[in-house]
């Protein structure tokens, strides 16, 4: 059935390529409402709140916290979210919201249109899509009303297209609104910003009421056009009408009249205020600014407005002032009405205060619009909406409004400079920006200044080029803020001791650390290991007062947890009063890091037991930690956790899952999840990759790998170890040269030692032995342990001693204390009955005083680690594993199952060997697995050495004879045992 147009997203009628590439929405730690559902109208106050705060973070949250709790969320929910999204500045995630509504309502369109308008000047695309909507809308919708025609004439008058103003225009007389005050005022504006002054009068000649606003429009236009005898008629004209002039027609009616006494007449009857009234209460307020006596200076305020008291532009600037102080956004808006009704909004001195007001309380559409609106601008008016575009990250917007104030013939000064630095330093082409900016700064005498200079070399220390940076520091004075610049350049150009010399430096000419010294140099201390300095920053910081800054004491205990003092760093995380998000999961990555993974766990319970929320890292780290222990219940729970807290969109919480149930053993989970990932980067695409070539599915690697490059996503050096290394467990022998052939030649990847191994690793397994030693003795890379180490083992399975010698004598020059090269080397000479050789190496490791790592096999069953070794008597019900055994081998005999008493490494004999073999680790914990589980319960089993060629075949024999599945984790891969077949292919 052809789809109707009411059921195609906007976006993808228009351009259905890239739009669902946005993030997804997901709730974070910061929602005041993580743990609670909430009314419809609970929902609706927190959306209110987004909007008149602009926190695109807490609608965001509430946008997650309705998707996950509201079924079928009321469509004035809807609404709101995209009128949210709107004026919270994210167009985008307003178009998402749109598009994804199962029905739509005409105030629906008209939040859309009002988005696209809000977001429409300088901006043609926008306006542009915001017509294209109105024409969907006008083919599902029949009825419109002024609330679509508002945001559409904003359209028109930023097209700058007179014929779309003027289709508007039949349209409105079309449905009956060309009437409407409000439709027909904007029609006049427009026709008069267009130069169509005609048009404008005629239509201002047919409305019914038209107020100060419009005559003021009026006067201006014919003024402006030089029509005196009309600008004239229609001053008269005003005067008949009976209508109050506020500031704005005076200045203009002065024009007309080209005097002063007609102004000063009419002001003084409708204004009536005494000049030095005025300038006292001003200097009363200037007091209580000066005072910090805010509450005495918006009394003083308020008596004047209720005395009917003018108020000058002095007086707005004050009030303004305070409500920066008072940081209350409420009080500004008020200020400005007030301002609008009087006509001082368009006073330069006002209109300054108004953008640095907006500025400062983090309200940069406010600030735009009052810029967008101004007549007259002056350098400040440029500086301020800059800075307020700098500070509040909108970096594209800042540089833009540069390039504008340089086209406009303004000359920036230092404080300009300063600011679109701060701008150009964030944005992807940073460098050039900033050197352009830095030519700028020389042309016009402002490099010289501390503030440009200190800008400048944190510029380029932000983009790591730090002899531009060290050329400005030491034509800078010496200062704290330059000094930090330096650091964190030093720091991320991976320089971290002349970070610490600059430190020491600092110190020697008296300067003092502040919290940012202190956390940037805790943080290279951590990146060099350097504990002991560490140590003396972090006791400077408590001499300092600085150990309670939430930023310095992360930093403390991010420096011992990389430095691996785990006792320090569980101390120094003892000292946070109030440990956030980000401590908890630095000190649960931290045990982690340093091996102790089960504590990690308890970490994060009294992390919930305090109530933090954690966030997407955490629970990515949680998922690392479960790899790591290879335990699968305990993951599955943090995967639930991911679940509640909505955050599995995460690219990087999702790798982490797959890359977690991979691990532990359970491909299927790990398959699944992937195709239930939306946003897939090349580290979740390589996680399922590797995990397929660790369980034996090299064919199924390989099939994602062609849908992975059919998808147009381009592979890396990693993608290819998983590639090769499913070609590897899988016997491929000859699709692992094509990869390694088309690795440079396809995507100019150069193969390194890693990939080399791969396809060594590749040749032994297939028997390949001397092709894998001549590949080895070929390569241009000086070949590493591992690779000697896995072709060594291939010699043993291949029974070749010969070979064998020669690789293990490359080995022991490598690695003389690596224990493995002696065993494989004397299990090499035992499976070959070459006892006296045997011996021999087994002499040698004991001469080197290496000692062998012993193998153990462990099981979990009911959330408890059991944990075997050869012939284990340990168990509570080690008689009983014993019998099972004995039952178990009984019956795969029966079935054809033949010991292989070649993988007993000592000279006794057949009974003897036999009976060693039936003790191993493993098959004591696949027992114990299957008198301890129901039947058909899949048996998972974690083997820290390889599997045994015996135990390997027993394996089969016990999943044909018991109809079990058993997923056995060696050293090395995973073997899946089904229906008496292995997934490795015996490749192992």
């Amino acid at each position: 059935m052809q789809a109707t147009l009411k059921s195609i997203p906007l976006s993808y009628q228009r351009s259905p390529k890239l739009y669902y590439l946005l993030p997804p929405l997901r709730l974070t730690s910061a929602s005041p409402f993580c743990s609670s559902s909430s009314s419809s109208s609970q929902w609706f106050s927190f959306l209110r709140d987004a909007i008149s705060t602009s926190d695109l973070s807490l609608g965001k949250c509430t946008h997650a916290r309705i998707l996950a709790l509201e079924e079928n969320p009321e469509r004035f929910l809807i609404n709101n979210l995209i009128s949210m999204y709107s004026k919270c500045g994210s167009l985008s995630y307003a178009r998402r919201v749109f598009d994804e509504m199962p029905e739509r309502d005409l105030v629906s369109w008209n939040s859309i249109l009002a988005a696209y308008a809000q977001s429409s000047e300088g901006f043609i695309e926008n306006v542009e899509e915001g017509f294209h909507i109105f024409r969907i809308l006008r083919q599902d919708v029949v009825f419109t009303s002024r609330m679509t025609l508002a945001p559409l004439l904003k359209l028109c008058l930023h097209s700058g297209y007179v014929w779309a103003s003027e289709a508007v225009h039949g349209y409105a007389c079309k449905i009956g609104l060309d009437s409407d005050e409000f439709v027909s005022g904007a029609l006049v504006n427009i026709y008069l910003k267009f130069g169509k002054v005609k048009e404008g009068r005629d239509l201002f000649e047919e409305m019914p009421y038209r107020d100060v606003v419009l005559w003021n429009l009026m006067l201006k236009a014919y003024l402006d056009m030089g029509l005196k005898e009309e600008s004239v008629d229609l001053s008269s004209a005003f005067r008949r009408s009976g209508l109050h002039p506020n500031e704005i027609t005076l200045r203009l009616l002065d024009r007309v009249t080209g005097d002063d006494s007609e102004r000063g007449e009419m002001k003084s009857s409708a204004n009536g205020h005494d000049a030095s009234k005025i300038r006292s209460k001003n200097q009363i307020l200037t007091k209580y600014l000066k005072g910090s006596q805010y509450s005495a200076l918006l009394q003083c305020f308020v008596d004047m407005v209720e005395s009917n008291l003018e108020c000058d532009d002095v007086t707005f600037i004050l009030v303004l002032a305070s409500a920066v102080k008072l940081d209350s956004l409420a009080l500004g808006q008020q200020v400005h009405c007030m301002a609008l009704k009087l006509g001082f909004d368009l006073k330069l001195t006002v209109a300054n205060s108004l953008i640095n007001m907006y500025c400062k309380l983090r309200r940069v559409n406010f600030a735009r619009t009052v810029f967008n609106s101004m007549n007259e601008r002056d350098l400040i008016s440029w500086n301020s909406v800059i800075s307020g575009f700098a500070q509040s990250g909108l970096d594209v917007e800042a540089v833009r409004l540069f390039m504008k104030l340089l086209r406009c013939g303004f000359t920036p000064d230092h404080y300009t400079v300063t600011s679109v630095l701060k701008a150009t330093s964030s944005l992807s082409e940073s460098l050039s920006l900033n050197k352009q900016v830095h030519v700028h700064a020389i042309k016009t005498n402002n490099v010289t200044d501390s503030f440009v200079s200190t800008a400048l070399i944190d510029a380029y220390s932000r983009n790591k080029c730090m002899k531009e940076a060290e050329v400005l520091f030491e034509r800078n004075s010496f200062d704290l803020v330059a000094c930090n610049a330096m650091m964190s350049g030093y720091t991320q150009s991976n320089d971290g001791h002349k970070t610490l010399k600059l430190f020491a430096l600092m110190h020697h000419q008296g300067e003092r650390s502040d919290d940012f010294t202190l956390a940037t140099v805790l943080k290279t201390c951590g990146s060099l290991f350097e504990v002991n300095q560490g140590k003396q920053v972090h006791a400077y910081a408590v001499k300092s007062g600085y150990d309670l800054d939430l930023w310095v004491s992360s930093g403390v205990l991010d420096m011992y947890v990389k430095c691996g003092d785990m006792r320090a760093a569980q101390l120094a995380f003892n000292c946070i009063p109030v440990p956030d998000d980000v401590a908890w999961t630095t000190m649960i990555s931290g045990c982690i890091e340093n091996g102790e993974e089960e504590r990690a766990f308890h970490v994060y319970s009294q992390m919930r037991l305090m109530g933090v929320m954690p966030d997407e890292f955490t629970i990515a780290t949680l998922a690392k930690a479960s790899s790591c222990l290879t335990a699968l219940e305990q993951g599955r729970q943090i995967h639930a956790n991911a679940l509640k807290l909505n955050c599995t969109g995460d690219p990087f919480v999702g790798t982490s899952l797959v890359d977690m149930y991979a691990k532990c053993g359970s491909i299927d989970d790990a398959y699944s999840l992937f195709k239930r990932i939306e946003m897939r980067n090349i580290a979740v695409w390589n996680a399922m990759l590797v995990g397929l070539a660790q369980h034996g599915e090299g064919k199924e690697a390989l099939q994602l790998f062609n849908q992975m490059k059919s998808l147009g996503i381009k592979p890396d050096k990693v993608t290819f170890i998983g590639v090769l290394s499913a070609c590897s467990h899988s016997g491929l022998v000859s699709e692992a040269y094509k990869h390694i052939e088309a690795m440079h030649k396809d995507y100019g990847i150069k193969p390194e030692i890693e990939h080399y191994s791969c396809l060594a690793d590749a040749l032994g397994r297939a028997g390949l032995v001397r092709e894998a030693e001549k590949l080895i003795e070929s390569m241009s890379l000086e070949a590493s342990a591992s690779m000697y180490r896995a072709l060594l083992a291939a010699c043993r399975v291949q029974g070749d001693t010969e070979t064998g010698k020669r690789v293990a004598t490359k080995l022991l020059e490598l690695e003389p204390l690596d224990s493995s090269a002696y065993v494989l080397l004397s299990n090499m000479y035992a499976a070959a009955s070459k006892w006296s050789e045997m011996k021999l190496a087994r002499t040698m490791m004991k001469g080197q005083k290496v000692k062998k790592d012993p193998g153990f096999s462990w099981i979990e069953v009911k959330n408890k680690i059991h944990l075997f070794v050869v012939d284990d008597r340990s168990n509570p019900q080690s008689e009983l594993i014993h019998k099972k055994v004995k039952d178990v081998i009984r019956d795969i005999k029966q079935e054809g199952y033949v010991p292989e008493t070649d993988f007993t490494l000592v000279d006794v004999e057949e009974e003897e060997k036999e009976r060693a073999l039936n003790h191993h680790s493993e098959k004591l914990a696949v027992a114990f697995g299957l008198m301890s589980t129901p039947p058909s319960t899949l048996i998972r089993v974690i083997k820290n050495l390889r599997v045994c060629g015996d135990c390997h075949n027993a394996m089969k024999y016990i999943s044909k004879v018991y109809d079990r599945e058993i997923v056995l984790r060696d050293a090395n891969r995973f073997h899946r045992f089904k229906d008496g077949k292995c997934s490795c292919g015996d490749f192992w």
